[in-house]
């Protein structure tokens, strides 16, 4: 099995980083194809915590090469803070472990201003875009006027700098925000391309070699499936394709390392959602209090990348199914089961019903989710503490109910589930 994917099966923070820590282990490669540093994954090694947004968590491991793949929006800044903060930790980032496709699009401080400035406009219709520039990039790629990591090998790349500044200010002057200054910003670029050449490289020339050499490769994507451009519950998505089949335009790998591959999505227990959009299985009592945390510990539900507090509700069994059947998944993860311990029932939605009519699949995608009411089934709770269980047969049956519960309505088995936050907390299903 040349290829592994891992995708978020929800509204994206579901755990991935978790996942493809352990996987990691076992690859030669490791690879996000999607996304910029408004995705933020997290691996927690003993009393070290790793918050990644850009490079592929599996670095950690000292085994595999990390690729910034084509599909990606890089900010210079937030990946040069990275990398540093991975050399203090112990941990090799020389140009030949991190490699960066020169085909990616970058993101500069006129992008984020721009994206701030758009999420203003729209007032009480904002999406809840993070800021941090990934839509404005985007939108440049699309229409052409990108600015990408290969030009920062041009000798007129200040020259391309210069004229995205000005195209960036004539449009913040429209919406009547600050400019950016461009000698500022110039002298970023040129420290940030001095760090950054060295790495820059055709990335998906060394993929397909690694792939026919027999090499591992896992593809990490970014965000989840419901956030996809086209898949997620448009207009309240992000701006790049997050589901499984974005990993062969994103890495540019062709269809058939896809022979035998396996495609892993990651569900949390039970669903949560930053910033706007339906959420039909929201909770809003103290049993969303329970799910979320307070937020003094770094695995609370809040944004890796915000710190914004994420919406909590019961995991939605129609949106997972969904989930299962865009990316083609072969197995689930399941995070979080331990944050289930001490509740009496679980509820767990099954279908939606409008009016006098029950659905089970969405028929239209999720772009409108509007006006469903979930139907639920209720599952027994345990009250076993299970953070120090290693064995899925020692998980209280309750728990492994409610699992294979998961899977029946999914249509696709669970192969682990993690019960902390530490990396070695995980159960796999054998």
């Amino acid at each position: 099995m040349p290829l592994q994917i891992i995708v978020g099966a929800q509204w994206g923070d579901e755990g991935k980083g978790r996942f493809v820590d352990w996987f990691a282990a076992n690859s030669d490669v490791v690879a996000r194809y999607n996304g910029g540093d408004n995705a933020g994954h997290s691996v927690t090694v003993g009393p070290k915590l790793f918050k990644l947004h850009l490079i592929p968590s599996g670095i950690i491991h000292p085994k595999p090469v990390a690729v910034l793949g084509n599909g990606m929006v890089i900010n210079p800044k937030s990946l040069l803070a990275e990398m540093d903060m991975l050399k203090k930790a112990g941990i090799d980032v020389s140009p030949q472990r991190l490699r960066i496709s020169h085909a990616a699009h970058l993101i500069t401080s006129g992008h984020q201003a721009l994206d701030k400035a758009q999420e203003t406009a729209r007032g009480k219709g904002n999406i809840g875009t993070t800021g941090r520039g990934i839509g404005p990039a985007y939108t440049d790629k699309a229409t052409r006027r990108g600015l990408r990591v290969a030009d920062m090998l041009s000798s007129d790349f200040i020259e391309r700098l210069g004229n995205h500044t000005e195209e960036t200010n004539e449009q913040l002057s429209i919406l009547g925000a600050p400019l950016i200054d461009p000698v500022n910003l110039l002298n970023e670029f040129q420290f940030y391309r001095e760090v950054m050449l060295p790495h820059i490289a055709d990335t998906s020339m060394e993929l397909c070699a690694a792939i026919g050499a027999g090499q591992r490769i896992l593809a990490e994507g970014a965000q989840g499936t419901l956030l996809d451009i086209d898949h997620g519950t448009y207009p309240f998505v992000t701006s790049s394709s997050t589901v499984a089949a974005g990993v062969f335009t994103g890495l540019g790998i062709g269809i058939p390392a896809a022979n035998g591959a396996e495609v892993t999505g990651v569900c949390k227990s039970f669903q949560t959602r930053v910033g706007s959009g339906p959420f039909p299985t929201e909770i809003f009592d103290d049993l969303a209090l329970r799910l979320r945390g307070t937020g003094e510990n770094p695995w609370d539900e809040y944004g890796t990348t915000t710190g914004r507090a994420r919406r909590v509700g019961w995991l939605d069994g129609v949106l997972l199914r969904y989930a299962v059947r865009i990316n083609g998944l072969t197995e689930l993860v399941i995070t979080k089961l331990d944050i289930l311990s001490g509740f009496e029932k679980l509820k767990l939605c099954v279908g939606y019903r409008q009016g006098d009519k029950t659905f089970t699949d969405l028929h239209f995608g999720p772009s409108n989710l509007e006006g469903y009411e979930p139907v639920y089934e209720e599952f027994p709770g345990w009250a076993e503490d299970v953070s120090a269980i290693r064995k899925w047969a020692d998980l209280p049956p309750a728990a492994k109910g409610y699992l294979d519960a998961i899977a029946r309505l999914a249509g696709a088995p669970v192969r682990m589930a993690s019960v902390g936050p530490e990396r070695e907390q995980m159960v796999e299903n054998r």
